[in-house]
């Protein structure tokens, strides 16, 4: 724990990180702590990239990213830290499932509180409506948490978590919409598609923001965002939906807004790899493989390099493609057991 109270430091500096200076020079901090003392991540660095140094690292563009399937076969974690618990991601059915150690479950929440206030506003505004079913059965699901997080931190009397109960949830919405209470209504793809359907609420939602999580989960065909979204704006009778970008290997979200783009915090960036060689940046204009910097994976790895494809704007904003299909990232089958 006394490593861990040192790197206390510099989790400080995350929430009040504005310029891209900061940003750069915090990234370059982290890189060399996890470089010196992430078994892990020093392990994949020294093996894939035999001739760096840490010296040789004087960007953000040069740090090197961790493949995300390493999550599924290593405790991705800084030396002399101890874990009080971990996110696992929901997977399907026989796959192997990932899983992100906690040191300091405060952090995330933190970093859920700051990230979703700096995309829309005081916590305190909103009523928090969770349509998440499969999620609430799992136990160490990070989604389930922060709706949790962000559930504790409004003194709205109408939260709740629904799983089948359309009518109660309904029933909660009529009385929103009558108090014209703002309310956030997140939920999975496959589950707003199934209201969609049945023509819920019956009502217009005047005072309701819609959120999907992304995600079939194997329960429907996976359709483009573009088509889903247009699907749940007629129905619900909404100008716009919302997107949230994250996974249980991330303490950090970004959202997407109405321009169609996804807006990373302060403190979380994204770069683009070529889908021809994985170890290379994309060209400027090229969609590529997501690679996300999130410096509030302060203990685990700040460094990840996702099997999403995706394509960024110049001032950083990013949309999502969708997925490779099936593969594992070069260079992770070195250290998979």
């Amino acid at each position: 724990m006394e490593q861990t109270n040192k790197w206390q430091a510099h989790a400080a500096r995350l929430w009040p990180l504005r310029t891209p200076a900061d940003f750069t020079a915090l990234a370059l901090e982290l890189f060399r702590l996890h470089f010196r003392h992430n078994p892990v991540y020093r392990d994949y660095v020294t093996r894939v990239f035999p001739a760096l140094r840490e010296a040789d690292v004087t960007h953000e563009s040069q740090i090197p990213f961790l493949p995300i399937e390493l999550f599924k076969s290593h405790k991705v974690l800084l030396e002399g830290c101890e874990a009080a618990g971990y996110f696992a991601s929901s997977g399907t059915t026989g796959n192997r499932t990932s899983r992100h150690w906690l040191v300091e479950p405060r952090l995330y929440e933190e970093s859920c509180l700051h990230g979703f206030e700096y995309a829309f506003g005081p916590v305190a505004d909103y009523t928090f409506l969770a349509l998440l079913p499969n999620y609430l059965e799992q136990q160490h699901s990070s989604l389930v948490h922060m709706m949790r997080t962000l559930m504790a931190h409004s003194p709205s009397p109408y939260h709740g978590f629904y799983l089948n109960e359309t009518d109660r949830l309904a029933d909660v919405l009529r009385q929103t919409e009558a108090e014209g209470r703002k309310v956030l209504l997140m939920g999975v793809t496959f589950a707003l598609l199934d209201l969609a359907e049945k023509g819920w609420p019956g009502f217009p939602l005047r005072h309701v923001s819609v959120m999907e999580t992304g995600g079939m989960k194997g329960r429907r065909k996976e359709i483009v965002r573009e088509e889903l979204h247009a699907i749940l704006k007629q129905a619900f009778g909404l100008s716009h939906i919302y997107s949230e970008y994250g996974m249980c290997e991330l303490f950090s979200q970004a959202y997407l807004h109405e321009d169609g783009w996804f807006v990373c915090p302060p403190w979380m960036r994204v770069r683009l790899r070529s889908v021809y060689d994985p170890l290379r940046a994309a060209g400027a204009g090229e969609s590529g493989g997501i690679d996300v910097i999130d410096l509030a994976n302060l203990y685990s790895c700040p460094f990840i390099a996702t099997q999403d494809l995706g394509r960024q704007a110049p001032d950083g904003r990013f949309t999502v493609l969708g997925r490779f299909d099936g593969s594992d990232i070069r260079g992770c089958n070195l250290m998979v057991q």
